[in-house]
Formats: structure tokens, sequence, C-alpha cells
């Protein structure tokens, strides 16, 4: 039984077992409850990925797959009208049967072979599927073509004949079902029913059931009383208490038991009739045993009573979760108590349910210790007996108390929830999910059916980064974070929870040699709101971890579990300096400055330079990674300077301020330096260099420098120079290669010189850059196609990139921009193209006078032109071809100009003289200068051979370059000859020798036309050939002789027709014919020999002639005609009378022959059986009835019937009852008695009089033998 739908958050649902009981027989509420379903586990399903079907060969955005499926749908619909209409022309000779045939074997295996390249959707069957499809094409092109029948009237009429029945004409030439006479349920009617009576008797709860009640949704119980042969007015029921064992007499009344029939007369299980059993239900609504004391029937005499197991009402019962509490830590035991309540033994049945993980578990034999139940045997039907004396004291409820207590190993949410009980008697409570979630709602501390507990991950922690042996250093006056790590038992920390933190603290001071806390230590708690917090400490001593907790669980310190605080000192800095003089001098050039440092290390000096003459300062720092440093102060400039000493640094204490300063007057020596220099200065040939040099020192000074090239040094000297930037400027540089500036030495007010080391480098063109244009295949000179881009070869000397200019053929001046020497520049129209101008990266160049302009030329556009040979005449470029007839060959030639090979694109349009056809594109090539081009003569009307496209070996098609050319040319119809009714089939009778036959042909084209016609006689090997000349019309009559004719058939075929235009036609053995048949007069003869028939029977005839046939007979005085489509005629017998045939026709020569056959039809006997009713007899044990028989037909009759077991008396199920015995019987009159005392059904099974026999469908007898058989 399926579960209610639950909710995600609903409680867990187990599935219920469930027993039959009173109740649900009844149709009344039972103790069972829907039961709830398990939440389903999601299953995962491996991905598979598939790769994606191919595509189809005309891609879905050309044309949609519905679409390419409708265009094959109709391709096959056409060739298969195709196929009907060459089986409708197809002629009774056979000689073109078999080349038909290979040819549609040949389009169905390539339609359904080649449709699966297409890849339509839905239409890529398998190898086999369509060789099967093959195979069927192949036998219905074989059954077509060689005209093989096909039985499809008959497979339509077995499908009718299955559906509705199979119908034939009788002999009123109307259509019955043969069936409606065969078996004609009238010819035997009536039954006799005889029943002998049985003995009353009564019983309480037949089956044993259990019930209980709740006083809830259960108020009271229905007891089944089951009675049979009796109708009860008054019963008595005891009832026993179950606390008190006190006796209670239950009256139950006449009009009682009228409502309890009437509710039971509801169940599709109760009968009317009175000797059939029924079952009555009495409802109880007190706990209690109940026996069936007395039964009173409508004689007032005491109903039997069968004596069985007492029926026990106890109440339901039920089972609760005892409330716990609902928080537990991981590792402890659930600890969780279900209450169980009513009569022993019992079971319950519960599930558990871990973080969505259901587990369902079973308590079986609940009872209190020491308890000894009638139940808990084996055969518990049996159980309850009737005892000598009533105990009730083992049906009590029981209360018992179950323990559930097992470890909680795995954090998260656990459910215990209860899912059914049952009691000793089997009665069975469901909880579903609206019990659990009623009591839910009703939100008391009182019992549930479910206890929810949370098991929380026990918390850990400990430190990292801080141990005694690497304390943590902390600014005096400054609080720390204590480097806490939280974890759990589980995987990872516990998230979104407050930590509860114990340790313990003892100041510095306080702290044992050993590094141990003393009796001085503080115990101190600290809470944090969750794992990213941690608690602050300031106070320098050892804090060690104790303990730590949730608000639900405690948990592990782990190790290191302690901490040192220290506060370092304060960094201190203390200053020496020293003077540094110029050697040349002796004035001071800048200071020495000794740092001596106390404090944490490393250490940061900020300090600031200030010059006495600017407003400006700069501040600086030095690292010092120890407790000593040093530093050397030497200012760029001379002046005034102050160093201020600002503040100090360690690893502890930032920014501690300072009070040191720092006074000295500086007086630098002379120097100077290259300004800007480039590592690589490239020069120009001829031109000169320049250079910035700055000058420091006490001016004026004076300087020397050099210029090397080629291993000769030039020395040059500057005095006097009071600025302290000034620019050196060389002479012109006449030679190429590198040139070296060097500065050698500079000399300060005092006279004091110094060494300088300064020197750039000067790379010098050793020649001017050059342009002009390359070669192409040896010479400046290039032809190429109109329209697209060439490339001229440019030859460069220099460094790039380079700019050159040049002038088109308009004679306009353009700009470029090259990279390589050897770059090209393009261009794409005709004409010299000629260089002006050059520049390289660095200089000016010249272009070669030899090498600068370049020619550019086009090369000729393909021609095309239509030779003038059978050419009528020209209108412009529409050029008039001599007409032709259709099929005949005929060609054009197309002159060509340009690079071969060529391509000649045209469109080929038509104007049928019947239907239309689609312009074509079409494409000529030429490997000369000459093609011919073959024209389309498959078809009459008027073609036009449009050349829109040209190209050959060089150019691609332009329409704009070309125009286009048509060739137009007549093709003529071919004439045509057709009879006017093909196919059809000319007869008379072989008595009819005078006439003719006229048979009329139309034909087509323009007359006069010449015709010849073929007659071929059935039997002879050789036709006869008729010609006709000079017909001036489009419509003629053939008239043959019937003396020229045969008896049989002869074909009659068209083979050859041509018209004034010169143009013939010759017709192949396809073409549709007539047939001249001539037949002699039908016959007509009986196929059975004796002339009486029964109704029902079938009156059968042989044919002989051509069908169809018109048969003449006469029934019951009117004359009728029928009509037979094949060689036989089969009337069915409806009804009695004279049948009698008195002619046939057949079609081929409408000649009829007179015949007089008689049939005479007789009547179906019948029978009834006390008077056609089925009569009801009740008798006592010893009665007798007497049976009537009445008969209908012909003297004599004999019949047979049988005795079968009774059924169902009301006549609502006609189920037929086992043949006991079986009798026959002959009579020379209309009636007959038979006396009958055995209990069972007789009616008649077959009869038969003088002429005709019946009997009951699936009954089957043997009148010819002595000793009569009946078989079913």
């Amino acid at each position: 039984m399926d579960g209610t739908p639950r909710l995600r958050s609903a409680f867990p649902a187990t599935p219920q077992t469930t027993r039959r009981t009173g109740q649900a027989r009844s149709g009344s509420p039972g103790i069972q409850r829907p039961s709830e379903r398990l939440p389903d586990i999601p299953i995962v399903t491996p991905s598979i990925r598939t790769s994606p079907p191919d595509e189809p060969l005309i891609p879905e955005h050309v044309i949609d797959a519905p679409s390419q499926r409708l265009y094959a749908f109709t391709l096959y619909c056409a060739l298969f009208a195709w196929k009907v209409y060459d089986f409708n022309m197809l002629n009774d000779t056979e000689e073109q049967s078999l080349w038909l045939f290979m040819k549609w074997i040949a389009i169905d295996g390539t339609f359904l072979f080649g449709l699966p390249n297409f890849r339509i959707p839905w239409l890529e069957w398998s190898s086999a599927t369509m060789t099967l499809l093959f195979l069927g094409h192949a036998v219905l092109d074989g059954m077509m073509m060689f005209r093989i029948g096909i039985p499809i009237a008959a497979a339509f009429g077995a499908v009718n004949r299955s559906v509705w029945g199979a119908y034939e004409l009788a002999v009123n030439e109307h259509k019955v079902n043969p069936k409606n006479i065969e078996f004609n349920e009238s010819l035997i009617l009536g039954r006799q029913i005889i029943h002998i009576l049985p003995e009353g008797s009564a019983v309480l709860n037949p089956e044993r059931d259990s019930f209980c009640i709740d006083g809830m949704s259960r108020t009271e119980a229905r007891l089944p009383i089951t009675i049979n042969s009796t109708n009860p007015i008054a019963m008595d029921l005891l009832r026993v208490d179950l606390e008190t064992q006190a006796n209670e007499t239950i009256h139950i009344s006449k009009s009682q038991i009228k409502t309890m029939h009437r509710e039971a007369s509801r169940l599709i299980t109760y009968s009317d009739k009175i000797n059939e059993p029924k079952t009555l239900y009495y409802p109880v609504k007190k706990p209690g045993l109940y026996v069936l004391a007395k039964v009173i029937d409508e004689s007032n005499l005491e109903v039997a009573r069968k004596r069985m197991a007492h029926t026990v009402v106890v109440p339901c019962p039920k089972a609760n979760v005892l409330p716990a509490s609902s928080d537990r830590c991981r590792g402890e035991l659930s600890s969780v108590d279900i209450e169980v309540t009513g009569t022993p033994p019992m079971r319950v049945k519960y599930r558990k349910m871990v973080n969505q993980q259901p587990m369902d578990a079973t308590f079986e034999s609940i009872q209190p210790e020491d308890f000894v139940s009638p139940l808990a045997s084996v055969d518990r039907q049996s159980a309850v007996t009737v005892p000598a004396k009533v105990d009730t004291a083992w049906a009590r409820p029981q209360k018992v108390r179950v323990p559930l207590s097992e470890s909680l190993a795995t954090s998260g949410k656990w459910v215990y929830s209860i899912s059914e009980v049952q009691d000793g008697f089997g009665n069975t409570v469901i909880y579903t999910d609206r019990d659990h979630d009623a009591q839910e709602r009703q939100g008391s501390k009182s019992s549930h059916l479910h206890q929810v507990i949370s098991v929380h991950e026990r918390p850990t922690i400990n430190l990292r980064g801080c141990t005694p042996q690497n304390p943590l250093k902390v600014a005096k006056g400054q609080a720390e974070q204590l480097p806490v790590q939280f974890g759990s038992t589980g995987r990872g920390e516990i998230a979104d929870t407050p930590y509860h933190i114990e340790y313990m603290f003892s100041r510095q001071k306080d702290v044992s040699a050993s590094g141990e806390h003393t009796t001085a230590a503080q115990q101190k708690r600290e809470t944090v709101k969750s794992s990213r917090q941690k608690p602050l400490i300031q106070e320098a001593g050892l804090y060690t971890i104790t303990g730590v907790s949730t608000d639900f669980c405690r948990g592990d310190v782990l190790e290191p579990a302690s901490c040192l605080l220290t506060n370092p000192p304060e960094p201190k800095l203390s200053i020496s300096q020293e003077e540094i003089f110029d050697k040349c001098a002796g004035s001071p050039i800048g200071l020495r400055v000794d740092l001596d440092l106390l404090g944490t290390p490393p250490f940061d000096v900020h300090y600031r330079i200030h010059r006495s003459s600017e407003r400006a300062h700069e501040d600086y720092h030095e690292h010092v990674n120890g407790l000593r440093g040093q530093m050397e102060l030497t200012p760029a400039q001379a002046g005034e300077y102050e160093y201020i000493f600002k503040s100090v640094s360690d690893a502890v204490y930032k920014n501690r301020p300072l009070d040191m300063k720092l006074k000295q007057s500086v007086k630098p020596a002379a120097s100077a330096k290259l300004i800007n220099k480039d590592p690589r200065k490239v020069s120009c040939i001829d031109d000169s260099a320049s250079f910035d040099v700055a000058l420091q020192g006490e001016g004026p000074f004076s300087i020397e420098y050099e210029i090397v090239h080629n291993g000769k040094r030039n020395k040059f000297t500057r005095e006097k120079i009071s600025e302290n930037m000034i620019k050196i400027e060389t002479d012109s540089l006449r030679d190429g290669g590198e040139y070296t500036l060097a500065l050698v030495s500079v000399t300060d007010r005092m006279g004091c010189k110094e060494f300088l080391k300064d020197e750039a480098k000067i790379q010098v063109r050793h020649q001017k850059p050059k342009v002009g244009f390359g070669h192409i295949e040896g010479k400046r000179r290039v032809d190429m196609l109109e329209g697209n881009k060439v490339q001229l070869p440019l030859r460069l000397a220099g460094e790039g990139p380079w700019s050159i200019s040049y002038l088109d053929q308009t004679g306009k001046t353009h700009s470029l921009k090259v990279h390589q020497p050897n770059d090209r520049l393009t261009v794409e129209q005709e004409g010299v193209y000629k260089l002006t101008d050059v520049m390289d990266a660095y200089c000016p160049g010249q272009v070669d006078e030899s090498a600068k302009q370049f020619e550019v030329s086009w090369i000729p556009r393909p021609e095309l032109r239509i030779s003038q040979a059978d050419i009528v005449r020209q209108d412009g470029n529409k050029f008039i071809k001599n007409e032709v007839c259709e099929g005949e060959e005929d060609a054009v030639e197309v002159l060509f100009k340009g690079a071969s090979p060529f391509f000649a694109q045209y469109t080929l349009s038509s104007k049928l003289d019947h239907g239309t056809v689609a312009p074509r594109n079409k494409e000529l090539r030429a490997a000369v200068n000459v093609a011919s081009m073959r024209m389309d003569t498959s078809q009459a009307g008027t073609y036009d051979y449009t050349f829109k496209e040209l190209k050959d070996n060089n150019y691609n098609p332009d329409p704009r370059r070309f125009a286009p050319v048509t060739v137009q040319q007549k093709v003529n119809a071919r004439p045509s000859v057709a009879f006017a009714n093909p196919g059809k089939t000319y007869s008379y009778c072989s008595v009819e020798s005078d006439g003719e036959e006229v048979i009329p042909i139309i034909l087509h084209g323009a007359p006069p036309f010449n015709v010849e016609v073929e007659i071929k006689h059935h039997g002879t090997a050789r036709p006869e050939t008729v010609s006709l000349t000079d017909i001036q019309s489009l419509k003629h009559e053939l008239r043959i002789p019937h003396s020229r004719l045969h008896l049989g058939k002869s074909a009659v075929s068209l083979r050859r027709v041509s018209d004034s235009r010169g143009c013939s036609r010759l017709l192949d053995s396809t073409t549709p014919r007539v047939m001249i048949a001539v037949h002699d007069a039908p016959t007509i003869s009986p196929l059975e020999n004796h002339a009486d028939f029964c109704v029902g029977d079938r009156i059968n005839f042989a044919l002989s002639g051509v069908a169809p046939f018109n048969v003449f007979y006469e029934f019951e005085g009117a004359h009728r005609k029928a009509t037979a489509t094949g060689t036989t005629f089969r009337r069915l017998a409806e009804k009695p009378g004279t049948f009698t045939v008195t002619g046939v026709q057949d079609s081929a020569s409408q000649c009829k022959a007179s015949t007089s056959l008689v049939r005479h039809i007789h009547g179906m006997p019948s029978v009834r059986v006390s008077q056609g009713r089925d009569s009801y007899v009740d008798i006592h044990e010893g009665g007798e009835v007497e049976i009537l028989f009445e008969f209908g037909g012909v003297p004599p009759f004999e019949f047979t019937y049988t005795r079968s077991s009774n059924t169902d008396r009301s006549g609502k199920h006609h189920r037929k009852g086992v043949v006991l015995d079986m009798r026959h019987e002959v009579s020379d009159e209309y009636s007959m008695r038979v006396r009958a005392h055995e209990e069972g059904t007789y009616e008649v099974v077959a009869i038969r009089d003088r002429y005709c026999s019946y009997a009951k469908p699936g009954v089957n007898v043997n009148w010819k033998e002595a000793q009569r058989k009946l078989g079913y």
C-alpha cells in the first residue's frame, strides 16, 4: 500500500505489515492505518555521455527533418502511383511482365537502400529492416507485374467476419449471419431446477478475526455472525469483562436483526436466498470476551451453533517514546525508552534515522516478566480455545517499557520514531505522518511518537606558534591574542558555536625555575563567540589551557597547551661620529656614524638630512640586523648639513622617538659625468655629435676629454667653466665606423685634479641609404590579371625601417614605410610606377636611377562566339537554330578565345508543349578553342540556352565583363496514337458471326497520319499487321469484321504512327491494348445429390463460363436474379420453402441458358422444458418432481437431456454446473413427461425429428449409434 506523500522536514515513514481483520472484511474502519514510506534515497546514476547522432546529409538549417521526411514520403507515393499505372496498363499477354518486374525491383532497391544515406531522422533503419522491406516490395512487384491474384477481398472479408460475423446471402437475397440460424437458442427452451433443502446453523466470528477499540477513531467493533439455511428472529451474546470477569448477556432483537440484514445487503458477498449462508455484523463498544449463547429461528426453535474459539475484543495497542534530553555528545548512549501498552506478547517496529540514513528495527515478544499467555503458542488460530473456566487476566492490557541504549558514534541528527505496534491478537496500529505531526503540534512535554536527538561533536583545542621555549613577545601595556587553534572529534572545527576556554595563569615572577606553575597560579575562564575569535592576554607570565567546552559538550586539550608571554625592553640608540676628509684638499666631505642599539633585532633607524640653504629635506632609514651598525653620510653638494635621528623600531616596539642631531660643513671633491648618454649613439656620415656633461664641486672647472677612432686618440680641453652643465660637440665625422668620447679628468678651483672614467660610443654610418625596384622574371615589367594585386620587389640599402615615396600611373605621390631590405610594393592598377625618395631609420638616402620605375600591364579576358552553321537567323546576341523532332540528336558549335581550358555556365530554359520544367544551370567545358554543345530534344517545346558566365585558365566569371549569349531552338512533338478505351475487352457470343467490332482511336500531331495496327489471335504464333493511311482527323474508328476473329481472345495493338512534319513514333509492347473475346454459352449444375435441406444448410451449384454470372431462380413464388462473381453459386437456407433455379447467364456473351433445378428446405425441430421457463422446485430429501417435454417438428422425435449441479438461483451469474448425469429418450408424440427425485438442473441439449436435428453449441451427438453418446 503506497504511503502518504511527505515533506522533507517530516519524520521518516515505515513500511507497514497488515493483517486481515473482521473490520476490514465488513467494510467498517479497521485498526490498521495507511503506512508511511521511507524517504527516497537519491540514486546517483552515472552520466553517460553519448556522441550526437550523425547530421543529415542535407543540413537541418537548409531543410528541417520533418520536411525531409515529407519529401521522402511524397517520392515514395509518386513511385507507388507510377507502379500502379504500369500495373493498370499491363496487357493480358505477359510479354512485358518480366522486364517490368526487373525495372521495379531496381527502382525499389535504389530507393530503399539509398534512403539511409540521407541520414534523415526516424528513417535511419537497420540493414536487416531494409532487407525485409526490400523483400516485401519484391514480392509485391512480382504479384503485380505477373498478375498474381492478391486476395485483398478475401483478407477484408476475413477481417469483416472476425469483427462483425460471417454474413452470407440467403435465398431471399439479403445477408444474414449463419450463426444466428445454425445456433438458434429459441429451439431449446426451459430448465427444471430441483433443490433439496439443508439444515440451518449459526457461528460467531468464523474466520477467527481479531478486534480492538481505542475510544477515538475505533469506537466500536463489528462482530461477524454467519448464518446458514435459517432466518433467526433473536440472538443472545455473552460478554465477559476483561478486568472484573463479570458476565453480561446482550439480547439482539428481531428489529436489530433486520437492521443487520439491511446493512449486510450492501456487501457483494450477501445473498438474498434463504438457504445460502450470509454474514451479519453486530457492533459492540466495550472490550471483553464474547460468546454466541443462543439463536432462535422463525419456528421458535433453537438453531445449532458451532462451538469455536472465543472472540476477544481488547483495547487497541499503542506505543510512545518517553521524553528525554534532545542534545547529546558524540560517544554517549542514546538512553531512549519506548513505552508499549496492549495485550502481550506485543511487537513494536521503530525506525532509526541517522543523518537521513534510515534503518528499521523490531522488538518481538514484549511482555511483563513471568507472564504466561495462550497467544504465545505456535498455532495462534487455535490458541484461544473454548475453556472450561473463563479466565481473562491474560487478555488485559499491560504496560511495558522497552529501553534503547546504543552508542551515538556519529554526529548529526538522530531520530527515533515508532512505525507500528501490534498486540498478541494481531491488532496492528500503524502511525502515519499525520499522527506524528499532530503530536508535534500539541507541543506537550508528555510522551511522543518520535524523539529527535542532536548529537554534537566534542571540541578540541591546542596552541599554535607559542611555547615556553618559543615565547610570545608583546610590548608593555599592549594586549595580544592567545594563539589557540580549535578542532573537533569530527572533520574540522565546529562552526558557529561559542567556546568556553579554561586556562591557568602564573605571573612571570611566580613561575618556578623548572618553568611550571606554582600554588600562586590563577584559574580563569573565558568565552569566545566562534572559532575565529581568540582570547586577549596582556600580562606577562605562563598561560596553560586546562579545558574547553561548547554549550553541549566538553572537549579535549591537545599539546602544546602552554604559552609564555614576555615583555622585552624598549629599543635604545647611542651614536658616535667621525668626519670623512678629501685627500687632496683636506676639507670634510661627509660623516661616518657608528650605531649602538639595545632591544630585539632587527632594527630600523629613521633619520633626516637637511641642507641649511634649502627648505626641502629628505628622509632616510637604515636597517640593522644586529646590535651594532655603521653608516656613511656623504652629500653630493657643498653646504651646511644637519643630520636628525627621528625614531628607532625593533621587532616588538615600533617608532620609538629619538632626539639626536649632528651638524657638518661639507665641501665635496670635483666630478663630471655624461648626462642621458645612449649606449650606442648612431650618426650619419659627415654629421657631428653632441653630449651633455654635468659638473660638481667648486668652480671654475677645467675638463679634459678625448675622441678615439681607428686606434687614434685626439685630446681636447675646455677651461674656465663656471656652469654646472655644459655641452660637448664633436667635429664632422667623415669616416664611417665607431667613435668613443671619453672624459679624462676634471680640475676644480683649488687645483685638485680628479680622474674620470665616463665615456660614450658613437656609431657613424659608412654609406647613405639607397632604394630601387627589383626584377620579376628578369625584367621590371609584369602582366597581371585584371582586378588582382601584384607585389613589386624593392631593393633597399641602410637600416630599417625605411620611408619611401613613389608616383603612381596618374602622377600622384604616395608614401610607404617598409621594414625589410627586400620588401614589396603592392599595386592593383596597370601603368608605370616611379620611386622618388627614401630615408632609413637614421639618415636620408638616394634613389637608384637605373631601377627607379616598374611597368604593370593587364592580361586580356576570354571571349565566346556561336558558330553560324545551322543558324536560321541572328537577333543581336540571340541565335535561332533550325527545328528538330522530339528525341533526335542535335548540337551547336561554341567558339572560345583566351587561355584554355574554358568553362562556360549557361541556363537551359524551356517552354514545353505539355507541362513545365524549372530552368536548369549547366556547364560547358572546352580544352581547346572549339566545343560542341548537345541540344536537349527529350520533350517537345521551345528551348533557350543562355550563356551567363565564362571563365578560362586566367579569369573567373565576372557578370559585369560578359554580355549573355542566347541560342534558341524549337523541338516538334512526335505524333501519338492510343485507344479511346485502353484495356477494354470487346465480347460477343460465338453464334453471332455477322457484324464487325468498332474500336475508337485518338491521335495527336499534325494530320494526315499513317498508323500500323497488329492483331494477335490466341494460340497463333504470328500476329497479323494492318496499315491505315491518310487519316485526316484526330479521332478515328478502327473496324474489325467478326469473320477475321477466332474463338477465344484476340489482342489488338497499335505499333507505329507518323504525321505530316516527318516525325514518327514506334510504340513498344507496353502500350495499352484492347482485347476481343469470343465465348460459348454458360452452364449450371448442383454440387449435392440430395434434394432435401434443413434451415441453416447451404445450397451449392457449379457454374461454367465467363464470370460474373447472372443466376435466375424462384423461391416462395417470387422470381429473383442473383449475381455470382466466381464459378460457384451458393445460398444459405434461411427458412423453409421450395428453391428452383430457372436459368444462368455469363458476362462474356450475354447468352442465357434455361434449366430447372428444385430443392426442398425443411424447418428445424424444437423442444420446450417446463413450458420454456426456468422452473425452481425445493423438495425435502425423498421427494419427487415431474418434468414436462413439449416438441415441435415432424415426428418421431429423439432428444438428449442432462442433469448438472445447481448454480446461482438468482440468475445473475450464468455459470454452468458440472454435468452429473445424461439420458436419451424417443417420442412419437408432441409431448412427454419424466419423473425426477435427484437434486440438479435438468435441461435438453440435443433434439432431432424426421428430417433435421439440432444440438446446443459445444455438444456433439452421434444419432446413428444404438447407444447414444453425448460429448462436450
